[in-house]
């Protein structure tokens, strides 16, 4: 008789770390700021990150070889620009439609993920972008209680 063999859920979870950033800097300015700050190389992928076909999320990503770690730098809104035809005063009007990354959390203007198997500095990191004078605040996100966790899955 063969034996059988069950994958658990948490098998397929992946240990990664997110810090959110709020801050009023555009994307490539907040880029180009934490390569600076904290010493990373931060890079604007060819592809913007989609949920939906008509929803994407600008992303920068970095490969830290050293410490074996991916880190991602997303925005948090999307901004959209939708046309509607109607007949009252404003229907040939443009009009705009805000999509977050994480709905949970509309407030931050960027998520920092970082993906590696031992998540042990990222208080260390928080220290650092606190430090930062074109950072607001910074404060680690608990994965765990995230209602739309799925939506980090790039």
């Amino acid at each position: 008789m063969a034996a059988i063999h069950k994958i658990g859920e948490d098998f397929f979870e992946d240990s990664f770390s997110l810090i959110a950033l709020h801050t009023s800097l555009e994307d490539y300015a907040l880029g180009y700021a934490l390569n600076k700050s904290l010493k990373v190389n931060f890079r604007r992928t060819r592809k913007d990150f989609e949920i939906k076909p008509s929803v994407s999320f600008h992303i920068f990503e970095w490969r830290d070889e050293v410490n074996d770690s991916h880190w991602s730098l997303i925005a948090n809104n999307s901004v959209k620009l939708v046309y509607t035809s109607g007949r009252d005063l404003f229907g040939d009007e443009p009009t705009f439609a805000k999509n977050y990354l994480l709905p949970e959390y509309k407030e931050v203007d960027f998520f920092i993920k970082i993906e590696q198997d031992y998540l042990d500095g990222t208080h260390l990191i928080v220290k650092q972008l606190l430090g930062m004078p074109e950072i607001l605040t910074a404060y680690r996100i608990d994965v765990e209680n995230l209602k739309s966790k799925n939506n980090l899955i790039f």
